[in-house]
């Protein structure tokens, strides 16, 4: 049994466990949903799938097996949608093991946040998030990259943020998982809206205004829940908004300009803002939480409204204080 499981071999998933396993420490083992593309990867040494020309260290073994649940520390980095269910199936190997999500969003049929799908699921566990501005092709060559380490235990959190650092990733801790992943989940329906901004031609003060007046609704609904506002001020809040919202390696970023500019965005892509600005406009409504712009990119994203006809209903709404 290795020390430390990644479960999802996505190109996140993929870029962790090798950045993991590439350093003098803890054995590191990534389990993929697919048998298949195990095989291929132990094969070739690669994940010509998700990161093409990154090649896996030596020391990572690439399973299909139940046993990679197992590990006591497991990361998910696993589509938010599809977490609740891969955890509950597998709960009997997990037990007591601290389970990190590496995913970002809101459970659509659930309503809660990776933690919160943790505990639900697997109820022995010790629930973390693993956070913060970062593209996995980035992690996978070794580049700097800062992250956020939120557990409500702090004890646990100290043996996380060792055990998961490197001397090019570097994680710091939080004891504030809610803010920690509302920052992840909604940094990415801002990105849609400024995706949809450059897309649509509005141009880069739009842009300034809209990641401005969208990290005020991040904060609101964050602090509404329970999170901290200055943990929307950090790596996993502000330092995520500014990554994502500039980008166009986000695909939340892509998928915006890509309805901006009326075109139909790439098939097969994983867009955690579309569930997310749903699922989260669920949760405002019932606390009577204003958010325009979570509300416009749910209507762009079901095609209710254009990019031009969701920034028309932004700019005609009542004049306000800051």
């Amino acid at each position: 049994m290795s020390d430390i499981s990644v479960i999802g071999a996505g190109a996140f998933g993929t870029a962790l466990a090798s950045q993991l396993a590439g350093h003098d420490g803890p054995t590191v083992t990534l389990w993929a949903r697919d048998a298949e593309h195990a095989a291929q990867m132990n094969e070739s040494r690669e994940n010509a799938r998700y990161l093409p020309g990154v090649t896996l260290p030596p020391e990572l073994a690439v399973v299909n097996d139940n046993g990679a649940f197992a590990a006591p520390i497991i990361i998910m980095a696993t589509p938010m949608q599809t977490l609740a269910g891969l955890l509950e199936s597998h709960r009997q190997h997990i037990g007591e093991a601290c389970v990190v999500a590496a995913c970002k969003g809101v459970d659509l049929e659930r309503g809660k946040g990776p933690t919160g799908i943790i505990e639900g699921a697997a109820k022995k566990a010790i629930p973390a998030i693993l956070t913060g501005p970062s593209f996995a092709v980035d992690i996978a060559r070794g580049l700097p990259t800062a992250l956020t380490l939120a557990c409500a235990d702090k004890q646990t959190g100290e043996m996380l943020q060792s055990a998961l650092s490197t001397t090019t990733l570097r994680l710091y801790l939080s004891t504030d998982p809610i803010g920690a992943e509302l920052g992840g989940a909604l940094k990415n329906v801002i990105a849609i809206a400024c995706g949809a901004c450059m897309g649509a031609g509005f141009g880069e003060s739009a842009r300034a205004a809209l990641m401005t007046r969208g990290y005020a609704e991040m904060a609101r609904l964050a602090s509404a829940l329970g999170g901290k506002k200055e943990t929307l001020a950090g790596l996993s809040g502000f330092g995520d908004l500014a990554l994502t919202c500039t980008s166009d390696k986000s695909r939340n970023f892509r998928h915006g300009f890509m309805l901006g500019r009326g075109e139909t965005p790439e098939p097969g892509v994983t867009t955690e803002g579309i569930a997310t600005a749903e699922a989260t406009l669920r949760i405002a409504k019932r606390r009577k939480l204003d958010m325009p712009i979570t509300e416009a990119v749910a209507a762009l994203t079901d095609g209710t409204l254009s990019a031009g006809e969701a920034m028309a209903l932004l700019l005609s709404r009542p004049l306000t204080k800051e």
